[in-house]
């Protein structure tokens, strides 16, 4: 099969491309990209004028609730969320039910998925057995089944000797670890901002402090070991100061922001908004302006959606005992676009926290138009506006706080191995 994209406006943020141009496909490989006409016939032509194509998006942190807990979600309904919103490849976290510390249980995935259909899907191993913060893991098995790197999830490890034991492992594995910095101590079971909202509604907080202070520990193992670590949906400015700091005396650390975070903010818990319940906490309004100009700066080198479907029951709750998330896949890139739109941010760079930036952490074979290279890609009209309805999402899990909100951009097509996987 071969498909010719012409007049689309070219976003390719590995070679720095960014012009009207013409993208020919074959056989799943992009085989042309350039403002001259392509050798050769093509079997189909497609008019992309006024549109916008670029890479496909890389989710870094998408949970699809399977194995485990398919009352929530499966990969068949959220595979096909994921084709409608221009996401060709996520990056699952550890902790599913089982958690991912074994081969067999990395193959069981990998088989479910593609069962459901072509989604990239990569994988995270569990840093230690079980998830349970003791025994690290079989590391070794687990790259070789698969695994992208290693991270514990939520799950806190046992002591800072593990954390440095699993750093030196990794490393020596060509491992990334991946962290989400949160002291356990410090966040004490909390489900708010330490803040005057938090304050007044009597909701146990989770101060800037606990990310801070497990920033500042990772960070020195770093310095310790050499090891490659990249920080999850960070949620602080200090946490942001600090990732900068560390790159900038040349550590190896990258980070990542939950895209909700570059918008909503503590006021949002306000009338105790289970929609708002998400970890780490929504911040404070100079937190959420912090994370927009490290995304700006390429600081957050990715942003993700943080994918958490749940069933209605898991937000009725009060709201300390409400399941935490949103169901963000189909908001990343609009919300992303509205973003860039707010802040002037270009669109080749959006495009490199969406695709380029996700799959250096993992070193994956995305996040490039260039010859050669799959042809994983989406086409988007970024000019049209539309309000999300939390009903009319296609994934199972209708939990969002964006329901009524301006969206900026819908995907036209979205094609993995130049096969059309979603058209509108």
């Amino acid at each position: 099969m071969s498909l010719l994209i012409r007049g689309a406006r070219v976003l390719d943020p590995a070679s720095g491309f960014d012009g009207i141009a013409e993208l020919g496909i074959r056989d799943g490989l992009i085989d042309h990209l350039g403002s001259g006409a392509p050798a050769g016939a093509y079997e189909e032509t497609l008019d992309a004028a006024g549109l916008w194509l670029m890479p496909g998006l890389l989710d870094l942190a998408a949970r699809l609730r399977e194995p485990g807990q398919t009352h929530k979600a499966s990969f068949r309904s959220e595979i096909p969320a994921a084709f409608a919103s221009g996401v060709t490849g996520i990056v699952l976290p550890p902790d599913t039910s089982p958690a991912i510390d074994s081969p067999a249980i990395v193959n069981r995935i990998h088989r479910s998925a593609q069962a459901a259909g072509p989604l990239n899907v990569h994988v995270l191993g569990a840093l230690t057995k079980g998830l349970a913060g003791e025994a690290l893991s079989e590391m070794g098995a687990l790259k070789q089944a698969g695994c992208v790197g290693l991270g514990n999830a939520y799950a806190p490890l046992a002591n800072s000797l593990i954390a440095r034991r699993a750093l030196e492992y990794a490393n020596g594995l060509g491992l990334t670890v991946h962290v989400f910095a949160q002291d356990p101590a410090l966040s004490n079971g909390g489900c708010v901002h330490e803040g005057p909202v938090g304050t007044r509604l009597g909701l146990a907080p989770i101060p800037a402090a606990a990310e801070v202070a497990a920033l500042r520990f990772w960070i020195s193992l770093v310095e310790d070991t050499g090891a490659s670590i990249h920080i999850g949906r960070l949620s602080t400015a200090k946490g942001a100061g600090l990732v900068d700091s560390a790159q900038r005396r040349g550590l190896p650390v990258t980070a990542d922001v939950a895209v909700h975070q570059l918008f909503l903010t503590d006021e949002d818990v306000d009338g105790f908004n289970a929609q708002c319940h998400v970890i780490p906490p929504l911040r404070s309004a100079e937190d959420r302006d912090a994370l927009r100009d490290a995304v700006r700066r390429g600081v957050i080198g990715a942003i993700c959606s943080d994918h958490q479907p749940h069933e209605a029951d898991a937000k009725t709750n009060p709201f300390p005992q409400t399941e935490p998330g949103i169901s963000g896949l189909e908001s990343l890139l609009p919300l992303a676009l509205r973003f860039a739109s707010e802040t002037g941010m270009a669109p080749l760079d959006l495009a490199a926290r969406l695709s380029s930036g996700p799959a250096a952490v993992i070193d994956a074979d995305a996040g490039s138009l260039a010859a050669g290279r799959p042809a994983d890609l989406l086409l988007v009209d970024s000019q049209a506006r539309w309000r999300l309805q939390a009903a009319a999402l296609r994934s199972a899990g209708r939990n969002t706080a964006f329901d009524g909100s301006e969206m900026h951009g819908r995907v036209v097509r979205t094609l993995i191995r130049g096969q059309t996987v979603f058209s509108a």
